[in-house]
């Protein structure tokens, strides 16, 4: 027990700088000045080299030899250290620490080229992401492909080609339920005006009504929503457009299905490798399954329709249904953030393939815009108008998360088999939801999923929760379900 419990006690150590580092991330994004990016970016580097120092402290080796865990949970601890330990001992120190430094800096100059349309002042730090990128998932494949060593840091277990297969299995369905919708009767839209005040107001409310603890959490705005932090420190961010309150009500709702799977892991996981959701593949489960199938019902539609007239007036529809139908329009997008479920899936696939050229060397960074741009022309139908809708809109690239994509959608996958799975165990979903009450399904989601933490490997986590293996088809039946009856 000695070598478990010095190796847990370093262990706690690392993961709490590792959670002061996860606060520089969110602090860059939210109120950091902008002036500050440079001396962020050296701040982050000396961080990262201290962790890697110690997440590949020989010590670790000897501990891990060592060690016998009393229990599964000791076990999974073991499982999950010495995955840690094996993978940074593949990444030089020196490599570690620039990439957390280019990255933090090209953080801040993809904000800036994104405000000015400026692809030109991006794409050499991008250049040089890619480059680090590409050389740490080489030192981490031993010879294999790059890109799956790179999908690990995200989703442990899954390889490119099994995520190809299923955007390969899920694409025709989705592209010809897609079809049917848009030759349908073209959906409601708000009219009005949604000060900024109203909507945070509304969606802290919203936030609490799907289990936020405000006590252990806060709402700021950022570029691109996110949330950050595990245990009692977890916060999450929203964006406003006040002339469209369903992004900041519906990115919340998202946020908060990452927030409330890190606020309601068991304590007793605490700062210990477990502490932590399992997967972003999982992860995501809870955040879409939370935004679409609980925030995106009709039932929760109807109570929130009667809300939005609180808050703001006349919003220009005239029924529960017709909001209903407004929240779940179908309309080709350039933003995935904002895309319906139909779309989102074909948006998380273009970048799926082109991250993966970039991984294999296959598609160079200064061809990277004109690539997206005929991509997204050939699967949308129409022409990528500016860059900030086309290939600077999301964060990943900059920050380094090559990999991190396709698990958006292992992740609405997931969702359809644990939402199938909610509602087979618990009466009474849609009535409550009706309410404003997502209480009893996140309930079953924080019973099932969310207090084991990082116990389970991704797909073990699902099978425990569900009773049965991951599979596309509960996705898939609840949107043709679903929109189906949106679109007759």
């Amino acid at each position: 027990m000695t070598a478990y419990s010095d190796l847990m006690d370093h262990v706690r150590t690392t993961q709490a700088l590792g959670s002061v580092a996860g606060r520089l991330g969110w602090d860059q994004e939210t109120v950091m000045p902008r002036g500050a990016a440079p001396q962020r970016a050296e701040e982050s580097a000396a961080l990262e080299s201290v962790l890697h120092a110690r997440r590949t402290d020989p010590r670790i080796g000897v501990w891990l030899a060592g060690a016998e865990p009393a229990d599964e949970v000791g076990a999974a601890k073991l499982r999950e250290v010495r995955r840690s330990y094996e993978r940074n001992l593949k990444v030089p120190a020196a490599l570690a620490t620039e990439i957390a430094r280019v990255t933090s800096m090209a953080q801040g100059v993809w904000a800036q080229a994104r405000s000015n349309e400026d692809p030109a002042a991006f794409l050499p730090v991008l250049a040089e992401v890619v480059r680090l990128r590409r050389e740490e998932g080489e030192a981490l494949a031993d010879g294999d492909d790059p890109y799956d060593a790179l999908m690990q840091d995200y989703e442990p277990g899954a390889v490119a080609a099994d995520m190809a297969a299923m955007f390969d299995a899920m694409r025709p369905g989705l592209v010809a339920l897609r079809e049917r919708c848009l030759a349908g009767a073209p959906a409601p839209r708000l009219s009005g005006h949604f000060p900024k005040e109203a909507q945070l107001t509304l969606a802290a409310e919203i936030a609490g009504a799907f289990g936020y603890d405000f006590a252990r959490g806060r709402i700021d705005l950022a570029v691109h929503p996110f949330s950050s932090g595990s245990g009692n420190d977890v916060r999450i961010t929203t964006r406003v457009d006040e002339a469209d309150p369903f992004n900041c009500l519906y990115s919340t709702i998202h946020e908060v299905g990452h927030a409330a799977y890190e606020q309601t892991i068991d304590q007793a996981h605490l700062m210990t490798p477990l502490g932590s959701g399992v997967s972003m593949g999982v992860h995501e489960s809870q955040s879409r399954s939370y935004e679409n199938q609980m925030g995106r019902s009709e039932p929760f539609c109807g109570w929130l329709y009667g809300r939005m007239r609180d808050t703001f007036g006349e919003i220009g529809v005239g029924s529960e249904r017709e909001f209903y139908r407004a929240v779940n329009a179908v309309r080709t997008g350039y933003i995935r953030t904002e895309a319906d479920e139909v779309h989102y899936n074909l948006h998380v696939m273009l970048r799926f393939d082109l991250e993966r050229a970039l991984m294999r060397g296959e598609l160079q960074v200064d061809d990277l815009e004109a690539a997206w741009n005929d991509r997204y022309a050939a699967d949308f139908g129409q022409a990528v108008d500016k860059p900030s809708n086309g290939f600077l809109q999301d964060v990943h690239w900059s920050v380094g998360l090559f990999g991190y994509f396709p698990t958006y959608s292992l992740g609405n996958l997931y969702a359809g088999c644990l939402m199938a799975a909610a509602r087979r165990d618990v009466d009474g979903i849609d009535d409550a939801l009706a309410k404003g009450d997502p209480s009893p399904a996140t309930r079953w989601m924080g019973d099932r999923v969310q207090r084991f933490g990082g116990l389970r490997e991704p797909v073990e986590t699902i099978r425990h929760a569900t009773g049965e293996a991951p599979s596309a088809e509960p996705l898939l039946d609840y949107l043709e379900a679903k929109f189906g009856d949106l679109y007759p």
